[in-house]
């Protein structure tokens, strides 16, 4: 137990993603059947439950051994991996505002958005302290870039968006503040993500495609995209309906029939925004799943942590679907989105058994920053020859 918890990365949280977005998309996807929200909920219990083991165990990892904090820090692959906290927080969020808030009242309504906040705090140090770190402390080359450098900076779309769910269930006054701040968050993540998806295209097409260890990061794009096209649908949808409420936008410079109009032309603009960002998408999707099955036809494809990328993105992906398909009563993306929801689901079950098992005989359990510290290994080593040397005297 002390080497699972010594190797016990943050790359743990990926789980929780792959296992919170499962739950949104079952409790909204478009074509329902009787006895799914159920389902997705019991996924939300298991996502909780999920959340706070991993928790405990990377508490654990840093109390036991805390020097192992710097040296992930540091780290120039591991310390990226921090984003998936937040973001596996953000899911457990929007469950909560989407399932809980609505069977047991205002209380939950106040802690979503508690939680909620809280989480802005997070994302914000992730996706402003890491980039510092990264230029100050760690050694990068252009052809180390990989998709894991998107994870830092899409912590704040993620929460961007989440402030979109939050928004709809508060008083219009606590729902202005958070629709507000949700735009800044998106804005400090989605140019940076834009930039780094640029860094990228380059570096696939100077480089060519990561190994095989880490061709599923080839999702990542998706996430940004996904999450950035919701989180602009979502918040302008929110806007329009705080345009009709006695007191409007909260803008002083408009009157009320002025921030109709206003927030009318913001929705109106979003949906083009929304679905050139779904294109670009899904030029991601098919770059990722063309250079996935190239690769695989030539060699197998280790299973590590990184092959939660093939849930979180596309599941993000597939909620800007549903999120277009609701705002154009599109029939085309209310399909698209329910064929790539059942996708999700059905990687989620297979990434989700392989984890478990992996896990179970230990073999997940790799910390490539330990190499950052005075090797443990030596030391236990010497520690076990001088054992052995007591033990003959």
């Amino acid at each position: 137990m002390k080497r699972r918890i010594r190797h016990f990365t943050p790359s743990w949280f990926s789980c929780t993603m792959g296992t919170g977005i499962t739950s949104i998309l079952l409790h909204e996807l478009p074509y329902q059947f009787k006895g799914l929200k159920n389902v997705a909920n019991v996924i939300f219990v298991f996502n909780i439950v999920l959340f706070l083991a991993i928790l405990g165990m990377s508490c654990a990892r840093y109390i036991l051994y805390p020097s192992l904090w710097k040296a992930m820090i540091f780290h120039p692959s591991q310390s990226l991996f921090l984003g998936t906290f937040s973001m596996g927080f953000s899911t457990i969020v929007n469950m909560m505002v989407l399932s809980v808030s609505p069977a047991f009242g205002h209380r939950w309504v106040i802690l979503a958005w508690v939680l909620w906040w809280i989480n802005v705090v997070i994302s914000v140090a992730i996706s402003i302290g890491l980039p510092i770190v990264m230029f100050l402390y760690q050694k990068h080359t252009f052809a180390d870039i990989s998709g894991i450098w998107l994870l830092p900076v899409v912590s704040t779309i993620v929460t961007a968006a989440s402030g979109g769910i939050v928004a709809t269930i508060l008083p219009p006054s606590h729902a202005r503040l958070t629709v507000y701040v949700s735009y800044i968050l998106w804005g400090t993540g989605f140019p940076l993500a834009f930039l780094l998806m640029a860094l990228y295209f380059a570096r696939l097409a100077i480089h060519k495609p990561p190994p095989a260890a880490q061709i599923v990061s080839s999702f990542l794009p998706l996430g940004p995209c996904g999450q950035g096209a919701f989180a602009l649908l979502k918040l302008s949808s929110v806007l329009l309906d705080l345009s009709r409420t006695p007191d409007g936008l909260g803008v002083g410079s408009l009157s009320i029939e002025e921030g109709k109009v206003a927030a009318l032309a913001i929705y109106a603009c979003t949906i083009p925004v929304a679905l050139v960002i779904w294109g670009l998408g899904l030029f991601w999707l098919v770059q990722a799943v063309g250079t996935i099955v190239h690769l695989a036809v030539k060699t197998t494809l280790p299973f590590n942590m990184g092959w939660w990328a093939f849930t979180f993105p596309l599941g993000v992906f597939a909620t800007s679907t549903t999120a277009l398909a609701k705002e154009l009563n599109s029939p085309t993306f209310r399909v698209l989105g329910t064929i790539l929801s059942c996708a999700v689901v059905a990687l989620w079950l297979i990434v989700m058994g392989l984890t478990i098992w992996k896990a179970w005989i230990g073999t997940l359990f790799v910390a490539p920053c330990l190499a950052e510290v005075v090797p443990m290994k030596a030391e236990e080593e010497k520690r076990g020859r001088r054992g052995g040397e007591v033990s003959k005297v």
